[in-house]
């Protein structure tokens, strides 16, 4: 059994989905990325980005109407169907997107949102091509232009970048290069594809010792090193990553009574910044279970890597309660990563 034990049932569901509809149509407070060239770029958060103007910033709101979408394709029939397509259409509109496009087009803004928010539109751009009904093929018509203008500065970028950025934030170079690898996977973008393993492979390949102890940083949301265990586990063959996994991570016990990683509770879920310490739990969760699921069945590492995740699993999922807007206008989305094993199991 390589899952992790909650369940993603009808009722957590429509909860999640709950919050991420109050959120990407909640305009303030909002923390703006926002580079002004003159006296006429201030606007209001909706003039800005008509369509990801919500969520308190924009890559947030962003894996909120990924959510959504998740949420859709997974538990069909669902009482929350109808108005969280009516949202969607509301905002996955071809004016909207195109507004979203001038936005990043504008002189000052090539690195908006690179690489984290970029990333995840294009997950919200994969989940729709894998689902593919009528109505997921309109919205991804609408999204195509930001969605190739999010390829482009992939493919501008990556090239030129000399090292990889190795924070537990948002500019973490492995996380965003996993979320890539999986779309071009998807959607079957081979020049992606070749660009994302050519350069984790640049970036990681020679990676020794990684010094697991120096992590958390007390505002980390992302575990440098096991983002680029699980970013590597996804490039390198079974056999080739098994053996780079013991160079690069030799701290994983062979036994599972071992008290290794342990989850990390937020000291302050109402404060933005400290409340990062639960979406590292979570994702710490499926980076862990996605690299114990591709090691084979013989292998000791295994179980104690699912074994950890289950741990990180349960006490991420319980601080995921939408109490304060500091971590509810995020973590969902995170929590929806874990229960739906995205990245994990081949596209459906």
């Amino acid at each position: 059994m390589t899952h992790v034990p909650a369940a993603l049932d009808t009722h957590t569901a429509e909860r999640f989905v709950r919050i991420a509809r109050e959120n990407v149509v909640r305009e303030y407070p909002n923390h703006l990325q926002h580079l002004l060239n003159d006296a006429a770029d201030v606007r209001a958060p909706h003039a800005l980005h008509p369509a990801f103007y919500g969520s308190y910033d924009w890559h947030s709101a962003v894996h909120n109407h990924w959510l959504l979408v998740r949420l859709l394709r997974r538990v069909p029939q669902a009482p929350f169907h109808e108005s969280a397509r009516v949202l969607l259409d509301a905002h996955l509109d071809d004016a909207s997107i195109a507004a979203e496009c001038n936005y990043l087009r504008a002189p000052q803004r090539a690195g908006f949102e690179r690489p984290y928010g970029l990333a995840w539109l294009l997950q919200l751009a994969g989940e729709l091509h894998e689902w593919g009904s009528a109505q997921a093929r309109h919205w991804r018509t609408a999204l195509r232009p930001l969605e190739e203008l999010s390829v482009a500065r992939f493919s501008e970028w990556l090239p030129k970048l000399s090292h990889p950025i190795r924070s537990g934030e948002h500019a973490n170079t492995a996380f965003a290069l996993g979320l890539l690898h999986d779309y071009a996977r998807s959607t079957g973008h081979v020049a992606l594809a070749t660009l994302v393993r050519g350069r984790s492979r640049d970036f990681y390949s020679a990676d020794r010792e990684v010094p697991l102890d120096y992590e958390p940083s007390g505002h980390d949301f992302l575990s440098p090193a096991l983002a680029e265990a699980d970013l590597m586990r996804r490039v390198l063959p079974q056999a080739e990553f098994a053996s780079w996994l013991g160079k690069f991570m030799p701290q994983i016990p062979l036994r599972g009574k071992s008290a290794w990683l342990q989850p990390v509770p937020s000291r302050d879920r109402a404060d933005g910044k400290l409340a990062h310490l639960d979406g590292l739990t979570l994702s710490r969760a499926w980076m862990l279970e996605g690299v114990g699921s591709v090691l084979s069945g013989d292998d000791p590492r295994r179980v104690v890597l699912l074994a950890t995740a289950r741990a990180h699993a349960k006490a991420g999922l319980a601080a995921v309660t939408g109490e304060h807007y500091a971590g509810s206008h995020w973590l969902p989305s995170f929590a929806v990563y874990l229960l739906t094993q995205r990245g994990i199991h081949e596209p459906v």
